[in-house]
């Protein structure tokens, strides 16, 4: 009677068990599952605004909204930023306010509040000595066309094309490239979530277009 008694009940201990573990795992992979959602739909719901990263994917068009494209940006790599930084053009942030994540856009910034129209005084001869390096002549950054990050006297940070290389100057043109264009933008919000703490501390994200940039 023992030995049947003792067969008898551990295998309806071991059933009992198992039925426990198994409502225990359903249990904890809805609330995993339930969790998933919730963070999806806060992402959903989160809108762009200052301190907010930002991902999009677009494509930058001058002249028209079937213009000439300048520049494009996929979802799989797309554009991430920190909104309200600076670090964009104003004109180009005010279009995105209050986006959420799948949210669509098409905007255009006009020349004026761009990158403005084309200063002929922005081209200017610089003296070749200032390329001279520990004696030495740097050659392979003289190539006309080619763009030659720069500093002016108050340690503004500039970008310039050279245009034309002779024995005692660099003819330099400093107009931005796309002074004088009004942009055309048209693209989707792929990501918007909180920025991290070092994020904010350094200011940025690494990845930036050239159309919509302060640069």
């Amino acid at each position: 009677m023992i030995k049947i008694n003792i067969i008898y009940y551990i295998p309806l201990n071991i059933s009992t068990l198992l039925v426990f573990i198994s409502k225990e795992i359903i249990e904890l992979r809805n609330q995993k599952i339930n969790s998933y959602f919730a963070q999806i739909l806060i992402l959903k719901n989160m809108i762009i605004e200052n301190e907010k990263v930002v991902g999009l994917s677009y494509v930058l068009r001058v002249k028209s909204n079937e213009g000439e494209v300048i520049e494009s940006v996929d979802a799989e790599k797309p554009l991430n930023f920190i909104y309200g930084t600076g670090r964009m053009l104003p004109k180009f942030e005010e279009n995105l306010a209050g986006l959420t994540v799948g949210d669509n856009f098409q905007f255009m910034i006009p020349c004026s509040e761009a990158y403005g129209p084309f200063t002929p005084e922005a081209i200017v001869d610089l003296p070749i000595s200032i390329f001279v390096v520990n004696g030495e002549l740097q050659k392979e950054m003289l190539i006309v066309n080619s763009v030659i990050p720069m500093q002016d006297n108050n340690g503004n940070h500039l970008n310039g094309t050279v245009l034309e290389v002779t024995d005692e100057n660099v003819k330099m043109d400093f107009n931005h490239p796309l002074a004088d264009e009004d942009l055309y933008f048209s693209g989707q919000v792929t990501e918007v979530r909180e920025a991290t703490v070092a994020e904010l501390e350094h200011g940025h994200i690494h990845h930036e277009c050239s159309g919509c940039g302060k640069h």
